[in-house]
């Protein structure tokens, strides 16, 4: 399979897959410029003096203003307004710089979450739909915090299936408000929320309506709040509409186009859960390397044994390629975001599609970043051994507080389906042309290999690993969709195993494209423990693809195809011979040296 090198030409979402990206396309953390750079230290700084410290107070939830409180704190330095319009009060700032608010306030536990409930999902449908007289009723107060938002879509009987919500709004007899009847629930922020964003069908309409909905308006009722596993100290309660009365002014956007609002907001949702992921999981790594190199066992610090550089490691190994991948999605939103603005769109309609162009992303990088912290904060648990398990130590409550994160914004389960499914729609409607790169794999399962050549230049092999691993997915996908057609759809259990491959390889070559970038600007020597990192991650991801791509395969194929094809998984996952360990150990000691996450 040939892949094309087209620097000039935008990449679309999922086109990954069939192109090879240089280097010099992507953006990556390093890049950011002094204004970023002093807004991530505003963040910091905010959570550390005001959040860290009160992280005990804020999940006793004895006082209930003191959420609401840190959130006007945080309006009083625009970290609300960040993407927010200056007409609105905000700062204006693109989708990246958005993104590093997002993960450097990630690590601020319950509050982060009110933080994003409340900017995000509670804030964005309103300045990405609404019309001009809601956003300037409505985002000046949201910008400044004087008003909180919340959004209400789950539903006790929808949760994944949204669209199925039995919410009821009815037109008034004098047609000047709607009525909404219905239950909702674990909404973030409704206990102290002035606005909703609630989803209701209208009379018997087969999809969901949006509404703006007051507080103040009546009607809403609140259960006291939910007793939780982790993310004590946000709010979640059940909320109860009853005649609860909406002028009919405060419909968000079309009839019926509740659902499309719900399912584009949770596509920017899923990218910034994996930017709050980097940054939890760079301060879990933070106190597990600073616990690891104070604690004392057989003469010497934990931090010295095989066993604990391991942990610390892969903790870094992963945090980093999650960090590679998900500021490379975000630079290449923002700049097709830029692209529709540039061909005459409406920035707020660009904004729109251009995250939904890379929605594919948004799915994968919500399932990587999520278990990627689980991944950081169990092991952390493990380093601290009996401490881990008290509540005295930092790692009681980022183990708790973590686990949410699988289940927000879409289940993992339900990303991973949708990224197989959203890359073969756009293969059927022809925007993506997965066909003939993939007869192409096919076509070279009938040849023999040719035998690779090395060309001297760093990264060459890997570059190889990289370009097969694509073509493993090619290969198990086309043949499940050759093979069950219609009833693939049904078989959730492969469509897991393709998206594992393709989450793995993505952010595989992103890690890659980063580290390649890193030492074309710095030489080899200062990046090398980075070219460890992405060594030892293209060899277990070699692993994990060929073992998934087996799993798959042995799931629907037989006889000759099926020997065929797990002969092609294997060759496209092999790899030649690593000493992981010592490159490990290599990674591990950047970080003991520095006390902390070193990268």
């Amino acid at each position: 399979m040939e892949i094309a090198t087209e620097p000039k030409k935008a990449m679309k979402g999922g086109e990954w897959i069939i192109r090879e990206t240089p280097y010099a396309d992507i953006f990556i953390p390093e890049e950011f410029d002094e204004e970023q750079r002093m807004i991530a230290q505003t963040c910091r700084d905010f959570i550390q003096n005001e959040v860290w410290p009160r992280l005990d107070e804020i999940d006793s939830m004895k006082d209930p203003q003191l959420l609401p409180s840190l959130l006007d704190k945080a309006g009083e330095l625009g970290l609300l307004g960040v993407s927010l319009g200056e007409q609105y009060g905000g700062f204006g700032k693109d989708f990246v710089t958005s993104l590093l608010v997002t993960e450097y306030t990630g690590s601020g536990h319950s509050f982060a979450v009110g933080l994003s409930a409340h900017t995000g999902i509670g804030t964005l449908p309103i300045a990405l739909y609404g019309n001009d007289a809601q956003k300037d009723k409505y985002l000046p107060k949201l910008a400044t915090g004087e008003w909180k938002a919340a959004y209400c879509l789950t539903e006790p009987g929808s949760g994944s299936d949204a669209n199925s919500g039995k919410t009821k709004a009815v037109l008034s007899a004098d047609g000047k408000t709607y009525l909404i009847n219905g239950q909702k629930m674990w909404i973030t922020n409704s206990g102290f929320a002035d606005v909703f964003i609630v989803f209701a069908k209208i009379d018997d309409d087969e999809n969901l309506s949006a509404f703006i909905v007051e507080k103040g308006f009546g009607g809403i009722k609140l259960n006291e709040e939910e007793k939780k596993m982790g993310i004590k100290g946000s709010s979640t309660r059940q909320v109860f509409f009853e005649d609860c009365p909406v002028p009919v002014e405060n419909l968000l956007s079309e009839r019926q186009n509740g659902f499309k609002i719900a399912v584009n907001i949770l596509n920017i949702g899923r990218i910034k859960l994996a930017g709050a992921a980097v940054g939890g999981s760079k301060q879990c790594i933070s106190h597990a390397v600073n616990y690891a190199n104070e604690r004392q066992q057989f003469g010497r610090p934990i931090s010295k044994y095989g066993a604990i550089r391991y942990k610390i490691s892969e903790q870094l190994i992963r945090t980093f390629a999650t960090e590679s991948a998900t500021y490379r999605a975000a630079r290449n939103i923002q700049d097709s975001i830029n692209q529709y603005i540039a061909d005459g769109m409406d920035p707020h309609k660009a904004e729109l599609k251009g995250v939904e162009q890379f929605a594919i992303e948004c799915a994968m990088l919500k399932v990587n970043g999520s278990e990627t912290l689980d991944y950081v904060v169990d092991e952390g648990v493990q380093i601290y051994g009996g401490m881990g398990y008290s509540a005295e130590a930092p790692m009681d409550r980022a183990y708790r507080d973590a686990r949410i994160n699988r289940i927000f914004e879409g289940t993992n389960e339900i990303n991973r389906m949708l990224t197989v499914d959203m890359i073969l729609k756009r293969a059927l409607k022809g925007e993506l042309d997965l066909m003939g790169p993939a007869m192409s794999v096919v076509n070279e399962m009938m040849s023999i290999p040719e035998p690779f050549e090395n060309d001297g230049t760093l990264f060459s092999q890997e570059k190889e690993y990289i370009r097969k691993f694509k073509k493993a997915i090619l290969l198990v996908a086309g043949g499940a969709v050759q093979k069950l057609m219609q009833s693939l759809a049904k078989e959730q259990e492969i469509l897991m195993d393709i998206a594992d491959m393709a989450i793995d390889t993505y952010v595989a070559e992103s890690t890659l494209l980063r580290v390649e970038k890193l030492v074309s600007q710095r030489g080899e020597e200062a990046c090398k423990e980075l070219i460890e990192v992405v060594r030892v991650l293209l060899n277990d991801t070699a692993d994990r693809i060929g073992i998934k791509g087996k799993n798959a395969i042995n799931s629907f194929a037989e006889g000759d195809e099926q020997r065929m094809m797990l002969m092609g998984v294997k060759r496209f996952s092999k790899t030649e011979p690593f000493n992981v360990k010592d490159a490990r150990r290599i990674i591990a000691q950047k970080a003991i040296d520095a006390n902390g996450y070193p990268f």
